[in-house]
C-alpha cells in the first residue's frame, strides 16, 4: 500500500545524510577539529561492534565477506583517526628552545 519503495527512503535519508554532514565539517572552527577526530573515532568504534554482529548473524557467504570487510575498513579508519589525532595534539605542545636543546645534547656526551 506504501506510495514510496524502502529504498526510496533510504536514498533520502542517505543524501540527507550526506548534506548535513559536509555542512557540519566544514562549519567546524580549527580550534574544535581534535576533539572532532575523536568523537568520530568513537562512532567508528560503534560501527566496529555493529559490523561484528552483521557479519556474526548473517548466514550467506557474502554477507559474511560484507561484515568482515566492514570490520576491516572501520578497524583501519579507527586506527588512522587516532594517529591523525595523535599528530594534531602534537602540533600544540611547546617546542624546546635550541639552546637548551644544545645544551642538553653537550651535557650528554660528557
Amino acid at each position: 500500500m506504501d506510495m514510496i519503495s524502502d529504498g526510496i527512503y533510504n536514498l533520502i535519508i542517505f543524501v540527507l545524510a550526506i548534506y548535513i554532514g559536509y555542512h557540519v565539517v566544514w562549519n567546524v572552527t580549527p580550534a574544535l577539529h581534535t576533539p572532532l577526530m575523536s568523537v568520530t573515532n568513537a562512532i567508528s568504534a560503534i560501527v566496529i561492534v555493529g559490523a561484528m554482529l552483521a557479519a556474526a548473524l548473517t548466514v550467506t557467504p557474502l554477507g559474511k565477506t560484507m561484515g568482515t570487510l566492514a570490520v576491516a575498513l572501520a578497524a583501519v579508519n579507527v586506527f588512522g583517526g587516532f594517529l591523525v589525532t595523535r599528530r594534531m595534539l602534537e602540533m600544540f605542545k611547546k617546542k624546546a628552545p635550541k639552546t637548551a636543546v644544545a645544551t642538553g645534547a653537550l651535557a650528554e656526551k660528557h
